[in-house]
């Protein structure tokens, strides 16, 4: 049985799920919950959600291949979701032991290395308190800071050795090729350099 870890709601992480027609699709209950709950009669919170898509999951649920969890859970030897609210009242990530140990894809729990690495949240988000206890739970979880996987940072294609035959793709299982560089350093020093 193929396993499809759906880290929250968000359109950009949650479409497509036609594509896998046969797969168990695994979700935590608190964000099924609020994307079909009270909040999304307002247009603001609602923004980031595809009716669509939370039609499609509901559509899983009575076809009995959704799985709702509630906290921590292991898929397959090896690979976990643990909840990391903040940016979604239910949003999880996902934890996959690899070679180098183990590597937390913290999809938007930290759009960026900066976010966690600073302590400096992204500003679409549900409940900042939680997204700043998340970082906690999240660097926990991971064997160390480069084991930690952004949901949206472009250093992610730069840092790691991209797959021979799938230039696009990165090999988040093998050491990083490149350090990490903050933005705001950079930024700093471009400026003293200038």
């Amino acid at each position: 049985m193929s396993h499809l870890l759906i880290t929250h709601m968000h359109w950009d992480h949650a479409g497509h799920l036609a594509a896998f027609p046969t797969a168990r699709v695994h979700l935590q209950e608190r964000e099924l919950a609020f994307c079909t709950g009270r909040a999304m009669r307002h247009a603001a919170p609602r923004r980031p959600f595809e009716a669509e898509d939370v039609n499609a999951v509901i559509r899983l649920l009575f076809d009995e291949r959704l799985t709702l969890h509630e906290g921590p859970a292991t898929i397959v030897p090896g690979v976990e979701v643990h909840p990391a609210p903040g940016h979604t009242p239910g949003l999880q990530v996902v934890r996959v032991h690899t070679k180098r140990g183990w590597v937390v894809l913290a999809s938007d729990s930290s759009h960026l290395w900066a976010n966690i690495r600073r302590r400096a949240p992204f500003p679409i988000l549900d409940h900042l308190a939680s997204m700043v206890e998340a970082y906690e739970t999240v660097e926990d979880l991971a064997d160390g800071v480069d084991h930690v996987i952004p949901g949206h940072d472009p250093q992610v294609a730069t840092r790691f050795p991209r797959v021979a035959d799938a230039p696009r793709w990165v090999q988040l299982h093998e050491d990083p090729i490149a350090p990490y560089s903050d933005p705001a350093e950079l930024e700093l020093s471009e400026r003293v350099i200038s």
